[in-house]
């Protein structure tokens, strides 16, 4: 069900287009700034006055959501955010066509791009974008610009996974890209001008991949409307969609933030299985059996081989039934190393040098950053494979770089520990009070506890109090 204010969505059969579900709101319904005291608090903020718990119950993977606002203090604040005139102060600090900014324009129902080689100018994008009409996309503007890096941070803290985003600036009465869908859950905020707005229905439900749809096979729209400076548009990763600045009025600008790539149990399934296995390998001599004779060079697999692996299955959903074990997961790791580190002004000292006093055995300690925190256990990468012990990996953001937030082809790396499992206990214990004694940590010896304490510390992750 839909909150009272908003229009039941099309059902595919309307004479034409029908509006998106959607709230419109007034100056004085919904906030003039974001509220950045905590991630819940910015996202309920960013969605207002729709509540997160509405959001999730509702909208989330389901169906799209269009919040159009009247408040001017908002539109002022999300132009803050870009505007056309940013690109020639970013230019001048060296940008590349592909890598930093695409130029491109939809050309009957396909992309065509109109990128040069290496560096970007400003005077040959407005040129492009003046002349031939061109969409101008600048890719992850939160590497650059401090307002994005602060949203940005704060939403990859509230979804827990990674949170990108693009610019496209299109002239009046064109167009960039054609009709496709994401594999993306995307937020738009319109920054400048007004941009017309389709939705189609879904061909593929949550999409793993992009893809261009031709104009023929989506039919008529599910939705349309057109979004002014300040309103916000969800839609969940395969709806079909596509844009255009109406003719006659000024550019549009408007950004993309888009999350939960790779992030289905679809996803998570692949991801602990191996670890499921190897556990179960270790502790269950069946797991160790060989497989039949030539069962890998047969064409299909036999009955007895089906029979055997859903069994195998079985046993590994026994295995997890209950269990309370701390998972080994790749995309922990992932999610912690490629992320943005936490938002700060000035040079960021307090997130790589160790401050205030230093932990003792009585002193008590609470963490600090726990949001840019990850705790796995993984077999020590260290070791061969016959003699993996399983460690207790801390990994961490506070030294992930900014500048290559998002930009796939830049070598990242891991921050953080690792101690023995011995030691899972113990951080469990500071990962779950806002503050504990160091000499009530779950260890064998007053020394192994305060250098538990005194080794996060030296990483900044938790402070004395």
């Amino acid at each position: 069900m839909m909150p009272k204010k908003a229009k039941p969505a099309g059902t595919g059969k309307e004479e034409g287009p029908v509006p998106c579900k959607q709230l419109k709101v007034g100056a004085a319904g919904g906030p003039s700034t974001l509220n950045f005291d905590s991630p819940s608090s910015f996202f309920e903020s960013l969605i207002s006055p729709i509540k997160a718990e509405t959001f999730f119950k509702e909208f989330w993977e389901q169906k799209p959501l269009l919040i159009q606002r009247d408040d001017p203090a908002l539109a002022t604040y999300y132009q803050s955010l870009f505007k056309l005139s940013d690109l020639k102060s970013l230019c001048s600090r060296g940008m590349y066509y592909g890598r930093d900014v695409n130029v491109c324009r939809c050309v009957n129902g396909k992309k065509k791009v109109l990128n040069k080689d290496g560096k970007a100018h400003f005077l040959q994008l407005r040129k492009d974008f003046d002349q031939k009409r061109a969409t101008i996309q600048f890719h992850q503007p939160q590497r650059f610009k401090d307002e994005l890096w602060r949203i940005q941070e704060k939403l990859e803290c509230y979804f827990g996974s990674l949170v990108g985003s693009n610019v496209y600036i299109t002239p009046a009465g064109s167009q960039g890209l054609p009709p496709h869908f994401d594999d993306v859950e995307v937020f738009i905020l319109q920054l400048e001008g007004e941009k017309h707005w389709r939705l189609y229905h879904p061909t593929v439900p949550l999409a793993r991949e992009y893809s261009v749809e031709a104009e023929g096979r989506i039919g008529r729209p599910a939705h349309e409307f057109t979004l002014k400076p300040g309103d916000l548009l969800y839609f969940p990763r395969g709806t079909i969609h596509q844009a255009d600045t109406p003719p006659g009025l000024a550019h549009s600008t408007h950004l993309t933030i888009s999350t939960y790539q790779n992030s289905s149990w679809g996803d998570l399934l692949l991801d602990t299985i191996s670890g499921l296995v190897f556990d179960a390998a270790k502790e269950d001599v069946e797991f160790r059996a060989g497989i039949p004779r030539q069962l890998l060079l047969q064409v299909e697999t036999t009955g007895e081989a089906v029979r055997r692996l859903s069994g195998f299955l079985r046993t590994l959903a026994d295995h997890l039934e209950g269990t309370n074990k701390l998972l080994s997961s790749d995309m922990k790791k992932d999610f912690v190393m490629n992320r943005l580190p936490p938002y700060h002004v000035g040079d960021g000292a307090a997130l790589s040098t160790p401050g205030g006093q230093l932990p003792r055995l009585d002193s008590i300690v609470r963490l600090q950053f726990k949001d840019h925190i990850v705790l796995t256990v993984m077999p020590d990468r260290g070791g061969s494979d016959e003699t993996q012990e399983k460690m207790v990996y801390i990994y961490h953001s506070l030294k992930n770089r900014r500048h290559t937030h998002m930009m796939g082809n830049e070598e990242t790396e891991a921050h953080g520990l690792r101690f023995p499992l011995s030691h899972v206990d113990a951080l469990k214990q500071i990962w779950n009070n806002s503050a504990i004694s160091v000499k009530d940590l779950k260890l064998s010896t007053d020394e192994e506890k305060e250098n538990l304490a005194l080794s996060l510390w030296t990483e900044c992750l938790v402070q004395v109090v």
